[in-house]
């Protein structure tokens, strides 16, 4: 091979000079040192740049130069490497020339994808994460949410900021064909920035090893899409401080973040908007503004996911005759749902299996348990009760699932899916008894929460013959965290008694719906009649009457409320027939006093006396002391409405001895309070009367009754109008207002 002219003044003339001095020809210096005779001949000619430290090193050491004297090859080798102003941040993405292309540095990026609209917020993060020295940007989100169309379109519109070239892998961590062994992934990328195939070492460590060596000093882009864990990631890191990392994945890679300070951004689902203007990319604009109702319809039903969308567009791609309502409409059956958004061996369910498949047992176990789960969102008991495991266990489970991204962490504790996700969950074998089991829970960890927000009243009912006790029941540790409960849970307790109710486990759905009495006493004007006339549907179903009778009793209590009186007494009534014809005392009791209330709203203030003198009587003689006091209470309010002060007052101290209370602050005490101290008015003994309702309304703030201190302070501010009384009063109602 000819040697050529080396060039004069430069790195070129040197490393010639220095070869020729040591006696040695090209071949045997290109051999020593390890590079191609070509690229040393290119050297010596000038032809190409400022060799990379470690050439530098490798000739230094084949010519047995002493350390001044690889100091100076170094030096001037340096000399002739081009100058670059440093970055401080990666361009956003621009439209322009594909700078990769105009160099000739290597390009392994597919093809830019067509139909990229909007992900301004995550292009930009993308962009703030691509800052810095040797920055790796890990890309994450569920199946489907376009994650590789984000990174290629960042990247071929921020090519500019990498002068010498942009390298692409898909590591294939969640497909069929298998993973890329990472030796192959080394042997497209070394030659790719110019080693040749011959100097490529044949173990991974050392490909890497001289991966890094070559990219060091380059202004590099690296994408390693479709990462399964970061183990798969590290030895495909470039390192060089000016070279930016983008990997791609479906599960978190924490220890990426760990080890290589990788800085997440996440993609989630597109909102309809973007969601319409995806489906208008694909079917045009005109098709897509004719329908604009349908066309968001189908953006929610696809959840904002864009492989559905695309999915869903392909399919009216290929029916022009088809209209976007028609789609919506078939759509919207929940049962051919994601066989519609399927096509060939693209989709929804295949993008989701192969997430799934890559999870141990366990954890794939619990995800096909999930999909029986009847409400929205589970923590790590309902999770536990569904698979028939302990919360413990769910919960790490749950916490694989969310890597994953197959579950989300809506709130501490409480993981909830996408619906495409959970339609896809329910389409997988569970074994038949996941629902009872979680309605079990639910049951099982009602009552707790029933025992811990109204200490000493009787049990709601008795639990089912066939009940199936989960591992653990959560555990409350007073009556707040039990109100949290039944605020966070309302929604779930009530889709899970809608599920029992379709599947025929009338025994369940009663049960259920008493189970929120705590939450109807509290919020009694939130709509509860459906759900409590589905639980007197299932208690007859059931053929069980003691269930039948206590539904009947909350329902005509709750519709007492609302004023549907005459509603209220032909369910109260039937109430109370049915617990007398069985012998139950204290549901007839209980039917009796709500009775009462239905009366007394009617202005039957005698008769409704007398209906709660007669569960006095029932619970005397049941030795039921609870359920006695709270109908003394009930006639005592009746006595006090009649203007029967005498009789109020009595009734009202005699409930109030029936134990020393007065460390808590429990609702009867506060209504007996209440009606002790208007007695006292009533007989014109205004300042303990005064003192009695101030007591009352103290109680009630301070354990948060705000409707009791309303009703106390009105009956003060009624006899002792006051600044600092009204203050009090307009605080109360403040608060009664934004609860509810």
């Amino acid at each position: 091979m000819g040697t050529g002219t080396p060039a004069t003044g430069t790195f070129g003339a040197l490393l010639h000079g220095l070869r020729t001095g040591a006696g040695l020809s090209q071949e045997e210096l290109a051999h020593a040192a390890g590079v191609s005779v070509r690229a040393l001949s290119y050297m010596e000619r000038g032809r190409s740049r400022g060799p990379q430290r470690r050439t530098v090193r490798a000739l230094a050491a084949a010519l047995g130069l002493d350390a001044a004297g690889a100091r100076e090859l170094e030096h001037t080798a340096s000399l002739g490497r081009p100058r670059r102003t440093r970055t401080t941040d990666v361009p956003p993405p621009a439209a322009g020339p594909d700078a990769a292309a105009r160099t000739g540095a290597p390009d392994l990026l597919p093809r830019a994808p067509r139909g990229f609209h909007g992900r301004e917020a995550e292009l930009a993060a993308l962009s703030r994460a691509a800052t810095g020295e040797a920055p790796v940007c890990l890309v994450i989100g569920p199946a489907g949410v376009g994650k590789t169309t984000l990174v290629l379109h960042w990247s071929h519109h921020g090519s500019a900021a990498f002068p010498d070239g942009r390298l692409y892998a898909d590591l294939r961590g969640f497909g069929d064909t298998g993973e890329p062994a990472l030796m192959e992934v080394l042997r497209e990328f070394l030659p790719a920035l110019g080693v040749p195939h011959g100097r490529i070492p044949d173990s991974v460590n050392g490909a890497a090893a001289l991966f890094r060596s070559v990219a060091a000093e380059l202004r590099l882009l690296v994408v390693l899409d479709n990462a399964r864990d970061s183990e798969q990631v590290r030895p495909l890191l470039p390192g060089g401080r000016h070279c930016v990392t983008v990997v791609t994945s479906r599960h978190r890679l924490p220890g990426l973040i760990v080890t290589d300070s990788a800085t997440p951004v996440a993609v989630d689902v597109l909102g309809p908007e973007d969601g319409t203007v995806l489906l208008a990319g694909v079917l045009g604009t005109e098709r897509v503004r004719a329908e604009p109702a349908a066309a968001r319809r189908l953006a929610e039903l696809c959840g904002g996911l864009p492989l559905a969308l695309r999915v869903a567009a392909a399919r009216l791609a290929q029916r022009p005759s088809w209209s976007l309502g028609a789609m919506a409409a078939e759509l919207s059956d929940e049962t051919r749902r994601l066989s519609l958004l399927d096509v060939e061996d693209t989709g929804v369910r295949a993008a989701l299996r192969l997430t799934l498949q890559r999870l141990p047992g366990e954890v794939s176990g619990l995800f096909a348990h999930l999909g029986c789960h009847p409400g929205t969102h589970v923590d790590r008991y309902a999770a536990a009760a569904l698979a028939g495991t302990d919360p413990a266990a769910a919960e790490t489970s749950l916490e694989r699932l969310a890597v994953a991204h197959l579950v989300t962490e809506s709130a501490p504790g409480r993981w909830t899916m996408h619906d495409l996700v959970r339609l896809y969950a329910r389409s997988l074998a569970a074994g038949p008894d996941a629902l009872k089991r979680v309605l079990d829970h639910y049951i099982a960890t009602a009552l707790a929460a029933v025992a811990a927000a109204e200490p000493g009243n009787e049990d709601c009912f008795p639990l089912p013959a066939d009940y199936l006790p989960p591992a653990a029941v959560r555990e409350f540790a007073d009556r707040s965290a039990a109100v949290a409960w039944y605020a966070a849970e309302r929604d779930d307790l009530t889709q899970a008694a809608a599920a029992a109710h379709a599947a025929g486990l009338h025994d369940r759905t009663w049960r259920i719906v008493m189970t929120l009495w705590p939450l109807m006493v509290w919020r009694v004007r939130d709509g509860w009649v459906p759900l409590l006339e589905t639980g007197l549907e299932a208690a007859r179903a059931d053929a069980d009457e003691y269930g039948e009778s206590r539904v009947l009793n909350v329902l005509g209590w709750v519709l007492t409320e609302e004023g549907r009186i005459p509603e209220a007494l032909t369910h109260l009534r039937a109430a109370s027939a049915l617990a007398s014809r069985s012998g139950d005392a204290m549901a007839e009791a209980n039917a009796l006093i709500v009775l009462a209330l239905a009366q007394a709203a009617l202005g039957g203030l005698d008769e409704a006396a007398e209906g709660c003198e007669r569960a006095v009587g029932l619970a005397r003689g049941a030795g039921d002391r609870t359920m006695e006091r709270l109908a003394m209470q009930h006639l005592a309010r009746h006595w006090a409405d009649a203007g029967k002060w005498r009789r109020a007052l009595d009734t009202a101290t005699d409930a109030l001895a029936f134990e020393d209370r007065s460390d808590t602050a429990d609702v009867p005490r506060i209504l007996l309070l209440m009606v002790r101290g208007e007695a006292l008015l009533g007989l014109g003994n205004e300042a303990e009367g005064i003192a009695q309702l101030d007591l009352a309304a103290r109680e009630a703030e301070s354990s948060g009754n705000e409707d009791g201190a309303v009703r106390a302070l009105g009956a003060l501010l009624r006899v002792s109008p006051d600044e600092a009384l009204q203050a009090r009063y307009d605080a109360a109602l403040t608060r009664l207002t934004q609860r509810t």
